[in-house]
């Protein structure tokens, strides 16, 4: 068997993708703020995995995708969808409700000798805080909703993919990539974005942003307002940035450096240098990009402005 479908199917034979038996005695987990960076199986199950279980007694795993390959030496597999159990208790001081409720993840392995020796975890606290009726920033200016899998369900790449079209959804997100590098500083259209996804194409973001439908509704309710807030993006590199068929996944930690220009997200502008935390899924349809899931740490972005967004919430 190919290893990268080892990989998977190794991993979705757990109830947890990181339970205890899957991870290397030294392994590193990089995880979403505030739990950050966690080393070593006791800290990975005293700072992430009990607290969970705590929160959701009769927490599931919902998983929508899940991709593997191979990237600057390393293998990698990477999966997202939702936790989801009953909010019996608080959760990183955010408030139990007491009823169901869901919480995205988007993680990202680096597999050796069969199990998890790192991890890039994001877990869309802001999003639970939104449930919970406590989010600190304004509604989004996309739409908020339970974010769905792939549009034809065949996120689950359980079986082997041809390497041509791997080959192609790779060539394709890396090709718009360079448009969105190549911004003039005046106009969205100088990146040609056009040329790369389908008209009716879908924006997943996170809560804070939201989701939206199309290329002008990506423009209008996340990047215009990104540029303003960021007009000094860059790219910072990538940690991992696999194809597998239509499929392609990466993450950085982080992967864009900025200065905290202008307004964002009803915060105002710090001036302060931020790195931004982000992992991209994204889906080709044909010659096109149709769906993307983007997981953006927010409340580290944040953080680094000096904008507490856990310091509202119950001691």
């Amino acid at each position: 068997m190919d290893h990268h479908l080892a990989n998977k199917r190794a991993l979705r034979a757990r109830p947890m993708m990181f339970d205890r038996d899957m991870l290397h005695a030294d392994a590193v987990f990089h995880v979403y703020h505030p739990v950050n960076d966690l080393e070593g199986r006791a800290a990975i199950e005293a700072g992430l995995l009990n607290p969970l279980h705590a929160a959701f007694p009769d927490l599931e795993r919902r998983e929508d995708t899940i991709a593997a390959g191979s990237w600057q030496g390393h293998d990698w597999v990477c999966t997202s969808g939702h936790y989801a159990g009953t909010f019996a208790n608080p959760l990183l001081r955010i408030p139990a409700t007491g009823g169901l409720a869901f919480l995205r993840f988007g993680e990202i392995y680096r597999m050796v000798d069969g199990r998890i020796a790192e991890a890039y975890i994001h877990l869309d606290f802001l999003d639970l805080m939104r449930q919970a009726g406590c989010n600190p920033l304004p509604t989004s200016p996309g739409t908020d909703i339970l974010v769905p899998g792939p549009l034809n369900h065949d996120g689950l790449l359980l079986t082997a993919q041809d390497p041509a079209e791997s080959a192609a959804s790779l060539a394709l997100v890396e090709a718009m990539i360079g448009g969105l590098l190549s911004f003039d500083g005046r106009t969205l259209e100088s990146m040609g974005m056009e040329r790369f996804w389908r008209s009716d194409m879908l924006w997943y973001g996170p809560c804070g942003i939201g989701t939206t439908r199309g290329l002008g509704g990506f423009q209008r309710f996340h990047q215009r307002p990104f540029l303003v807030a960021f007009p000094d993006r860059r790219g910072a590199g990538h940690k991992a940035r696999i194809a597998d068929g239509q499929f392609v996944v990466t993450t950085g930690w982080p992967s864009v450096r900025a200065t905290f220009s202008g307004p964002w997200l009803g915060q105002a502008p710090s001036g302060q240098p931020i790195a931004m935390r982000v992992t991209d899924i994204w889906r080709r349809d044909g010659k096109l990009l149709a769906e993307n899931w983007v997981m953006i740490d927010i409340p580290d972005v944040m953080r680094q402005a000096g904008y507490d967004l856990f310091a509202h919430l119950p001691a």
